[in-house]
């Protein structure tokens, strides 16, 4: 007789006021299972989750962990018995300790052993390869570092179901293969997961069955090794794949007879990366690829002026931006695009208006005054150039899918007009279709005479980009065209040998 199904959700709805996020769907993991759940952004992916971990009280449906029924909503200790998770937006305490944030809610007795508690969490990092201080507080870790914090607490409650919402969007490779490493681990002793990705190929990579919601309904699921990618994304998507896989074209090229608009000299930040010396023409998207100890990001924050350079200078058109100045570099026209939306993206509980109006304050209304009608209609022009799905300027962000949430970011960054995009990893937990639209963005930037710069470890992302340089340990060891290979550019962020066997080539000296 099989064994009963690790997680059986049947017949589940859930409403939220007037919009029907679930609409009657079901899902079915087995023991040591690795099941795929995807969908576009708004699809339920999230819902479905806040049901099966008891977040969410269904309106119909049922659920049921190895043939037994779901425990009552909220009896909070009887739900963290059956599934643990991972979610997409940080849940980590940032002025608690590491120890603290592994261990919370589950101290033994009255009395804490600070010595025994910090031993077992370095033991439980030590698993993973994090090399973090249990005395660190959480906020000083860096996006890596609380992604493995929080792996790591929801593993270790040693439950047989693990729900894992986008636990890859903000690791390198290295990282995503230790978690893959201990996934596969705890499969051969029986753990099911439940695996939420936009990253199509870590479902081939992982998972062995897919499942996949569309508009609040469940419209496919099958084996992953029986499901060709084209097939996956048109049920994601409802659509046949268009014949080059994207929607954005490639534009004219930069204009390199004319001034850069973007130009660094000798620019460093000790620690994070060596003097870099970039030129951003008009048209022009350049890509910087790295994995996530490269200084990639801290690249980034510094162009936007979240960090002051140790060494060197930025230039837009040939003027300087003050160094470590967030409000010069918006004036010298340079638009941001951060890596975590979560944490320096969004101010959640506020409206779509107010979220996407932040850098435009001084241009809502007379006298430094901020007049609701204009705000409103703003954002409203915002909404409908991005295509935001919302219910109106005034609903609060954090009631948006990730996808829309991601779009919000970006109309504030392109509300002044920026000269200078710089974004980093601007799909990062979105889906294949929002991923598209984003990319599209960026590229018209260019295409209308400004420059980009996109920072990411993520290929897709950088197949938009004219030009490529990669950042192996804060040091720029190679530039590629257009037309480089998988093989090649990741072999040169990861420092390592070409996955074909050669090696990545050095064309730092082959710039224009």
């Amino acid at each position: 007789m099989a064994p009963a199904p690790a997680l059986h959700a049947h017949g589940i709805v859930k409403r939220f006021g007037p919009t029907l996020a679930l609409d009657g769907v079901g899902l079915t993991v087995r023991p040591g299972e690795s099941h795929a759940l995807v969908g576009r952004n708004g699809a339920g992916k999230s819902t479905l989750v806040g049901v099966v971990t008891g977040l969410h009280r269904p309106d119909a449906g049922t659920v049921t962990f190895g043939g037994a029924p779901a425990p009552a909503f909220g009896d909070r200790a009887g739900w963290q018995s059956k599934v643990a998770c991972v979610y997409q937006k940080s849940m980590v305490v940032p002025d608690l300790t590491v120890a603290e944030n592994l261990f919370l809610n589950r101290f033994e007795g009255e009395r804490i052993r600070w010595s025994r508690l910090r031993r077992r969490a370095r033991d439980l990092l030590a698993e993973y390869g994090v090399n973090v201080d249990p005395d660190a507080r959480a906020g000083q870790l860096s996006v890596e570092q609380r992604q493995f914090v929080e792996i790591a607490r929801a593993l270790s409650f040693g439950a047989r179901l693990i729900v894992l919402d986008e636990p890859t969007a903000q690791l390198d490779a290295r990282g995503i293969q230790r978690l893959f490493t201990k996934l596969r681990e705890l499969q051969a002793q029986g753990v099911a997961f439940l695996f939420i990705s936009h990253h199509l190929q870590e479902v081939y990579d992982l998972c062995t069955a897919v499942t996949v919601y569309r508009d609040a309904r469940k419209v496919l699921t099958a084996s992953v090794a029986d499901l060709p990618k084209g097939e996956l994304v048109a049920a994601m998507t409802g659509e046949r794949p268009s014949a080059n896989g994207s929607s954005w074209r490639a534009g004219a090229g930069p204009v390199r007879t004319s001034e850069p608009v973007l130009r660094t000299e000798g620019l460093a930040l000790d620690g994070e990366f060596e003097a870099l010396d970039l030129v951003v023409h008009p048209g022009e998207v350049l890509g910087i690829a790295g994995a996530a100890a490269s200084g990639n990001t801290a690249l980034g924050e510094t162009l936007a002026g979240m960090r002051r350079a140790s060494a060197g200078r930025v230039t837009v058109h040939g003027r300087a931006v003050k160094p470590g100045s967030v409000p010069h570099a918006l004036d010298a026209g340079i638009g941001y695009i951060p890596e975590d939306r979560h944490r320096q993206g969004l101010v959640p509980n506020r409206s779509v208006a107010e979220n996407a109006t932040l850098t435009v304050t001084d241009q809502l209304g007379p006298w430094g005054t901020v007049l609701p009608s204009r705000t409103r209609e703003f954002a409203l022009s915002m909404i409908g150039s991005l295509d935001i799905r919302t219910r109106g300027p005034e609903q609060p962000v954090s009631g948006l899918s990730g996808g829309n949430q991601q779009k919000v970011v970006v109309a504030r960054a392109l509300a002044r007009k920026p000269v200078a995009l710089v974004a980093v990893r601007p799909t990062a937990g979105v889906d294949v279709k929002s991923k598209d639209a984003l990319l599209g963005v960026v590229r018209q930037v260019a295409d209308e005479g400004s420059a980009a710069v996109i920072i990411s470890d993520e290929l897709d992302d950088l197949r938009v980009c004219d030009r490529v340089l990669a950042l192996f340990h804060g040091r720029a060891v190679a530039e590629y065209g257009s037309g480089w290979s998988d093989s090649e550019l990741v072999a040169a962020m990861e420092g390592v040998r070409g996955m074909d066997g050669t090696a990545g080539v050095d064309r730092t000296r082959e710039r224009p």
